[in-house]
């Protein structure tokens, strides 16, 4: 399959970090290659397993073949195709398989690929079937694309291994390994890899089948083994009431794609540019060196640690030269000036070669707008995550980042975008959680709850709260989700231990059920392993009684934190299957085109205005009860900053 097929050399500024793995060690005296010998052979293979994979050459053969699976429970199926651009490549290929070892490739052709369809179609479409894949997100655009729905219960394994094991590998060859003792082909074996690399139409017919009816064989088999896995811990309504609907959300918001002002960010571009030159020679300036080359570490580490001294001892890398990281010039921030413009200058540069400059170049030649891939199985708190490119991590806390919204815009004339925003939803599920009368009381008053929260803590009313005490406290509010520790919160506030440890011991004397609270899910992560969302989803804490302090410190903090974002990733996910679900059945033109943290956006009608905003805010509202309610603020605007 071409999610299989994760071609070779093929990278992207936005992709998400690969997976690593542990090196192995070799044991003294073992030939590596003996060892890479049995590896392999520890493995049942294609070759040394029995199986019939059926090449399907007729349109009477594929009649059959769908009579045949017309009369099971469920199927597995999977796509070849061209490449991953599901607007330009297309299907080469479709495997089914009923039964273990047994599959059947149908090969598409552009002369057979309507009338194929057309055999295949009332199977997908038949809600009495349960439809079996791997990814299958993308399998549903590629069959989308030649008019072909799929109805019925939809297992993905990817997906359940992801409730099963978050952290894990989720492909589908690091599965078969685990679960099957089975090593699939590598995609790199019918294509090859780099710039001689073939796509899965020029790949002889008989090797594809045996590729291909593997792919749908393997995954038949693996469900049977992580189905009956997610039913004995009792994450089958998790699955199915959020994560499988979900799967045909995200493929409506991927194709829907977002429209980008190209104009508005080669301005942007030129601006940039302008303050980089600017920057650059403010820097030389100071460090008294006209031809410093700002990009160079050796040069710059020169200049700030052997000529400016800016530090006693200064860190040194492996290659002994001196560091010049981002982390590192982080703790002369503020201290020395030339340091301040240093990464000021890598911020803006990164701006643009990561956003600016970069966006225009995805967008797509067919349809002119970036299509996204919305991860559905990737971190390991549940929320959604984006790449090629990723949409979720453009700057929002500073002017410079803010403006790249600006390029975002709705699909026409016709149309505003509305972004819909969960107010302090960690915050609400905290008051839900621990059930802090004070934290709830907030809450339940509209009081805005940081400068509550600044009041409790100095002693104040709210009238009376300072901008630079309610700053202390919403940074307090935020990080003890995350489990911030007094040292963490003196960096991030600049101010002395001291004071920052103050309080935090204020912040659990206003809210003392919010520390029980936290020592609680400590305690019972520490018995049972891991801890959950409100809907059930698991976060698994293999550190949480390790020796090792710092491994044990940050499984606590993930303790606290991970029911918290775990339960507002379900919230934001079940938002977007119900706003889905009333735009279908109202008949909205309006679309979701991005989902951002705790944000949604949508390209809206201007004639469906007030009643898209109804639904949406509705949706979002009474996507959980708690003990405090959700709030939601909505946006209208010509672009994502206006309405933002």
């Amino acid at each position: 399959a071409a999610k299989r097929a994760a071609l070779a050399g093929q990278g992207d500024l936005f992709a998400e970090p690969a997976e690593t793995s542990e090196p192995v060690r070799v044991p003294d005296g073992v030939p590596a290659s003996e060892l890479q010998a049995e590896a392999e052979t520890a493995f049942a293979t294609a070759q040394t397993t029995p199986h019939d994979y059926v090449l399907v050459e007729t349109a009477e053969q594929l009649r059959r073949a769908v009579e045949r699976i017309g009369t099971c429970a469920e199927f597995c199926f999977d796509t070849e195709t061209t490449g991953f651009d599901l607007f330009n490549d297309r299907i080469v290929g479709l495997s089914l398989a009923v039964e273990p070892h047994h599959a059947w490739y149908v090969p598409f052709t552009e002369e057979n690929s309507a009338e194929y369809a057309a055999i295949v179609k009332p199977l997908f479409e038949n809600p009495g079937i349960a439809k079996i894949g791997q990814n299958m997100k993308f399998d549903l655009v590629v069959l989308r694309r030649i008019g072909i729905g799929i109805a019925g219960p939809k297992y993905d394994t990817m997906i359940l291994h992801y409730l099963l094991d978050p952290e894990g590998r989720h492909n589908m060859n690091a599965l078969a390994m685990k679960y099957l003792d089975y090593k699939p082909i590598e995609i790199e074996s019918l294509i090859g890899r780099g710039a001689k690399q073939l796509t899965m139409d020029l790949v002889a017919l008989d090797r594809v089948k045996e590729y291909a009816g593997e792919d749908a064989d393997v995954t038949l088999r693996l469900k049977r083994v992580l189905w009956p896995e997610v039913e004995r811990i009792g994450l089958q309504h998790l699955y199915f009431e959020i994560e499988e609907p979900l799967i045909e959300v995200l493929a409506d918001i991927e194709t829907a794609g977002v429209r980008i002002d190209c104009g508005a960010l080669a301005e942007y571009a030129v601006e940039l540019n302008a303050k980089m030159g600017e920057l650059e020679r403010e820097i030389r300036v100071l460090a008294d060196e006209p031809s410093l080359n700002i990009n160079s570490a050796r040069q710059l580490g020169e200049v700030l640690f052997a000529k400016m001294r800016i530090a006693e001892k200064p860190k040194m890398t492996r290659t002994k030269q001196f560091a010049t990281d981002e982390e590192y010039l982080q703790s002369f921030a503020h201290k020395h000036r030339i340091v301040d413009l240093i990464l000021e200058y890598r911020g803006v540069k990164k701006l643009l070669s990561t956003y600016v400059e970069a966006l225009p170049q995805l967008v797509n030649r067919t349809t002119g707008r970036i299509h996204t891939s919305f991860n559905q199985a990737v971190t390991a708190t549940g929320r959604l995550s984006s790449a090629n490119p990723n949409l979720q991590n453009i700057p929002v806390r500073d002017e410079l980042g803010r403006r790249i919204r600006q390029a975002f815009i709705p699909s026409d004339g016709d149309h505003v975008l509305l972004s819909a925003d969960y107010s302090q939803v960690e915050l609400r599920l905290m008051a839900h959680l621990s059930g802090d009368e004070s934290l709830i009381a907030a809450f339940e008053h509209g009081e805005d709850i940081h400068a509550a929260t600044a009041a409790r803590l100095f002693g104040k009313t709210i009238a009376e709260v300072t901008p630079d005490e309610r700053r202390k406290a919403k940074t307090a509010n935020f990080g003890i989700i995350y489990g911030i520790s007094a040292f963490g919160l003196s960096q991030r506030l600049e101010i002395p231990r001291k004071e920052a440890k103050e309080i935090i011991d204020g912040y659990f004397a206003s809210y003392p059920k919010v520390k029980e609270y936290m020592d609680r899910v400590v305690e019972r992560a520490k018995e049972e392993g891991f801890v959950s969302t409100i809907f059930g989803r698991r976060r698994y804490l293999n550190d949480i009684d390790s020796r090792n302090a710092v491994a044990r410190g940050l499984a606590e903090r993930n303790a606290v934190n991970a029911p918290i974002q775990g339960s507002a990733a379900d919230i934001m996910k079940i938002a977007m299957i119900n706003v889905s679900r009333a735009f279908r059945r109202e008949g909205i033109r309006s679309k979701v085109i991005l989902q951002v943290h705790d944000e949604l956006v949508v390209d809206m009608l201007r004639d469906e205005q007030e009643r898209v905003v109804e639904i949406v805010r509705e949706a979002m509202e009474a996507a959980a009860s708690l003990r405090v309610k959700l709030v939601t603020d909505c946006g209208v605007g010509r672009n994502w900053l206006e309405a933002h």
